[in-house]
């Protein structure tokens, strides 16, 4: 394991250090390793480690969809199993429910 020797200074909003230090404390990982982490990720992704977008949470009522919205839906889903973005059944619905405070 090579020496931590480097500094890094970086000036963050209170409120998100921490929220993320909270979260980070749950997980047994200092920021100094979470940081290291995220760095050394980005070496190995050759870029930001994750998409920088804002997320889409807004739940969809399939009741209210043409039949061509809902042909559009279907087809992002049928995409997603395509590529590989699917989830176990268990993990969506503990994702759905923790996502939207059921």
């Amino acid at each position: 394991m090579a020496t931590k020797s480097a500094n890094l200074y970086a000036r963050i909003e209170p409120e998100v250090k921490e929220k993320a230090e909270t979260i980070l404390s749950s997980l047994g990982i200092s920021a100094s390793n979470a940081i290291n982490m995220f760095y050394k990720q980005i070496i190995l992704q050759r870029g930001i480690p994750f998409e920088v977008k804002l997320p889409d949470t807004s739940m969809i009522d399939v009741s209210t969809l043409s039949k061509e919205d809902l042909n559009e839906e279907l087809e992002k889903g049928y995409v997603d199993m395509q590529t590989g973005r699917t989830k176990k059944a268990k993990q969506a619905f503990h994702d759905i429910h923790k996502d939207y405070g059921l």
